[in-house]
């Protein structure tokens, strides 16, 4: 990601940045941690980005991605539950939920839920079930990832000459960080299967 984020500069970080928030959960702690760090002179021994400019460029792309997310799940979401829940581990007991939740928090949840990670991909979708107004969507969430998208482009900048530690740092993580999100996916999956079996059989 480094090298692609190097080599092809902010066409790279527009397409990563549409594409973490398109519900693909690629890590935007590293894009624009690192992509902070390039602000600086202490990757390349130049400022190959701008500060300013990665910014623009990541809330552009989040706002991007996350529309695309928020339109598919309008149009076609309930529909998908309805036909293929049961494999997605989904039902449509949860979208009537989601819809609730939303009716009464939805403003908090879509600025919040886009700082948060992981989440911040996917935050869209019940959404845009719920049919949530489109330009206050579309406010409310680019609000939220321009706040993240500063947040970790300033901490990529300020760690500037520190960059290679940093750097070690995620390397360092990297194992336990995939041991304890496997095992988390495995306990939500299992929890899902029976959840959903359990709205089926009712």
């Amino acid at each position: 990601m480094q090298s692609f984020i190097q080599n092809y500069g902010y066409w790279a970080l527009l397409l990563l940045s549409v594409a973490t928030s398109a519900c693909i959960p690629i890590p935007s702690e590293v894009i624009f941690v690192f992509a902070g760090a390039l602000c600086t002179t202490a990757v390349t021994g130049h400022a190959q980005l701008s500060l300013w400019a990665v910014i623009v460029v990541g809330s552009l792309g989040s706002l991007i991605g996350a529309q695309i997310a928020y339109e598919v799940a309008r149009y076609a979401g309930r529909a998908i539950v309805e036909r293929w829940g049961k494999w997605l581990l989904v039902s449509t007991r949860d979208l009537d939920t989601s819809q609730r939740f939303f009716d009464k928090y939805g403003a908090l949840t879509v600025s919040v839920g886009r700082v948060i990670p992981f989440i911040r991909s996917f935050v869209s979708l019940p959404a845009g079930i719920a049919e949530m107004a489109r330009v206050r969507f579309a406010s409310l969430s680019l609000l939220g990832s321009a706040a993240w998208i500063v947040l970790l482009t300033a901490l990529g900048y300020g760690a500037g000459s520190s960059w290679k530690h940093v750097s070690h740092g995620f390397h360092d993580a990297q194992d336990p960080v995939i041991i304890v999100v496997v095992i988390a996916l495995a306990a939500a999956i299992f929890w899902r299967i029976r959840s959903v079996r359990r709205d089926s059989v009712k």
